[in-house]
């Protein structure tokens, strides 16, 4: 399957996409039914051992959906920002994610490569509203959309959101985020089908052009490591409106 651009994709509600972990390709398939299409599929590069076979699965993702996220893995580890640009410059995922500091470089090897890939940043919460940590350090929203725009940074990711602990924080950042031009926001941590609701309507109205929760551990069966489609269906039927 050919892969296309994330901000062309269909969106729920014209501004929601969902990112689910999946196992294999049928794990994919049966996901992005489930989520009606709304969903990306992704890996985590601390899964994989061997950078061939994260190669290997991302290609047999993308035949089941035209984007494929790869993420950090071991909780957003800075570490493996190499890792996965290596996955993503030889497989063409469509979605990778980056520490912030790391993600425009990483944004400008790939475009190098011929591949327009979604890159995002990764902030932290500061535990108050209109503040985000940036390797560790305390900073402006404001301060560090500017920053992400200069830097040709499209997309923020916000973790861990530790479901509606950082809640306020979130909307906040949506907000100047969609004001000053930045394309999504995707949060991540302790997001499941009890909290996902309230998440996604209080940045309803934020004019943020995509939103992108990442929804892993409430939805992968532990036994399997797959992600149960009857839960990925039960979170994305509950938002729409």
């Amino acid at each position: 399957m050919r892969k296309m651009e994330l901000k062309k994709l269909n969106k729920m509600d014209g501004f929601l996409l969902f990112n689910f972990l999946a196992k294999d390709k049928e794990n994919a398939q049966e996901i992005v039914e489930a989520g009606e299409g709304f969903v990306i599929p992704g890996i985590v590069s601390s899964d994989f051992n061997r950078l061939e076979d994260a190669v290997k699965k991302v290609e047999e993702l993308k035949e089941a959906a035209p984007v494929i996220s790869v993420g950090l893995g071991d909780n957003g580890n800075p570490a493996n920002w190499d890792k996965v640009l290596k996955i993503a410059a030889d497989s063409n995922p469509g979605h990778i994610n980056q520490p912030f500091e790391k993600s425009s470089y990483s944004r400008g090897y790939l475009k190098a490569k011929g591949f327009d890939q979604a890159v995002n940043g990764l902030v932290s919460p500061a535990g108050k509203v209109g503040h985000v940590k940036l390797s560790g350090v305390e900073m402006k929203v404001e301060d560090l959309v500017n920053l992400a725009i200069s830097m040709g940074v499209e997309s923020i990711k916000f973790m861990p959101l530790k479901g509606l602990t950082h809640l306020e924080e979130l909307v906040y950042l949506c907000k100047v985020a969609a004001e000053k031009g930045i394309t999504s926001v995707e949060p991540a941590g302790g997001i499941s089908a009890d909290n996902i609701v309230e998440i996604v309507d209080a940045v309803r109205d934020t004019g943020i052009p995509i939103f992108m929760p990442h929804i892993f551990g409430s939805t992968i069966d532990k036994a399997t490591g797959r992600t149960i489609p009857k839960e990925v269906a039960k979170i994305v039927r509950s938002v729409r409106r």
